[in-house]
């Protein structure tokens, strides 16, 4: 087997973006390089295999760049999560804490089923407060959160906190 890539080479730092103070993770660089994409995917697919994974819900919209090919790798569904008004069916929709305010997050009724296992797949975590609205937003539908997996975690801002005992995973961490 090759050597895993480090995909932190693969990730550049902008800082003060996207207003200043902040250090913007930018991931167009592993996107754009083939080899760093699949083992991107690849990361965020074979630790979960195994555990019988029917869906992989992914959040708008880098969410959906990875979620995707994981739900194909792992033979499952791909169950978007979006913002308000985007989605055209019967929805679920969960209101979230942001920084100054609140947002909310929207999936389609009849997505998930109490027969689903689901893996969560986005970006980042960061201070948790989406994935923690999409684990909500699936509880709702009876299905089972078995995983959360990310691209990059953002350790230093807690992001594991809100999701209780949940299985995360992450590629990178700072």
């Amino acid at each position: 087997m090759a050597e895993p890539l480090a995909l932190d080479g693969y990730i550049r730092d902008i800082a003060d973006f996207p207003k200043p103070g902040i250090t913007f993770k930018d991931i167009t660089p592993l996107l754009a390089d083939g080899p760093a994409l699949a083992a991107a995917v690849d990361g965020l697919s074979r630790p979960f295999a195994d555990l019988g994974i029917t869906k992989v819900v992914g959040m708008e919209a880098r969410g959906f760049i990875f979620a995707a090919p994981v739900a194909v790798a792992l033979g499952g569904g791909f169950v978007p999560v979006r913002k308000a008004g985007k989605l055209p069916w019967a929805v679920n929709r969960q209101e979230y804490q942001l920084e100054y305010g609140t947002d909310l997050l929207e999936i389609h009724q009849d997505a998930l089923t109490a027969d689903d296992r689901v893996l969560i797949v986005d970006d980042v975590l960061a201070t948790g407060g989406t994935a923690a609205a999409t684990v909500e937003l699936i509880g709702q539908s009876g299905a089972e959160v078995a995983a959360l997996a990310f691209v990059i975690e953002l350790g230093f801002l807690g992001g594991r906190a809100p999701l209780g005992d949940a299985a995360i995973t992450a590629l990178v961490t700072y």
